[in-house]
C-alpha cells in the first residue's frame, strides 16, 4: 500500500463522541455501486482500506468503502470490476488547474488533470476559496470538510 495517509487528516474517530470533523479529506463527489452521481458538500473520507480503497462517510450519513478514481464527477461508473461504488478528490495546483487525485500517499498526491497530465505534488488542506493563492507556494489544496 505504500504511505498510508496520516490519521490526523481522516475523519476515523470523528463520529465516535461526536468528534471534530473540521481540517479532514473532503469527497467531492461520489456514486455508489449501482447508484447514481452524487456531487457533496458534506461527504468525507474516514479511514483507508487500500491503495485505492477508502471508506467514505455520504450525504445520508451512512459509510460504504469506495474506490477513488481520478476522472471528473460526470465519468464515475456506477458499475465497475470490482463491485464497489467510485469516488473522486478535486485537487486545486498552483497554477489554479483543476486535477483530480489518482493516488493519495503520506504528505503527495498522484494527480490527473482534465488534459490528461499527470504529476505529483505536494498537498495542503484548505476551505474552498482558500485554494487560490497557492501560486508559487508549489503545493496543490485539496478542499475540507
Amino acid at each position: 500500500m505504500g504511505r498510508p495517509v496520516q490519521k490526523r487528516k481522516l475523519a476515523y474517530q470523528a463520529n465516535a463522541f461526536g468528534g471534530n470533523l473540521s481540517g479532514k479529506l473532503a469527497v467531492t463527489a461520489y456514486r455508489p455501486f449501482g447508484g447514481s452521481k452524487v456531487d457533496s458538500t458534506v461527504a468525507y473520507i474516514v479511514s483507508q482500506r487500500g491503495s485505492k480503497k477508502f471508506k467514505i462517510h455520504m450525504d445520508d450519513s451512512s459509510e460504504a468503502v469506495m474506490l477513488l478514481k481520478a476522472v471528473a464527477p460526470g465519468s464515475l461508473s456506477g458499475s465497475n470490476a470490482s463491485g464497489i461504488g467510485e469516488f473522486c478528490v478535486q485537487v486545486i495546483l498552483n497554477d489554479s488547474t483543476v486535477a483530480y487525485v489518482e493516488k493519495f500517499y503520506n504528505n503527495t498526491v498522484h494527480y490527473v488533470t482534465a488534459a490528461g497530465a499527470t504529476g505529483t505534488v505536494k498537498y495542503t488542506l484548505g476551505n474552498e476559496g482558500t485554494d487560490e493563492g497557492q501560486a508559487g507556494s508549489g503545493a496543490g489544496s485539496i478542499d475540507v470538510r
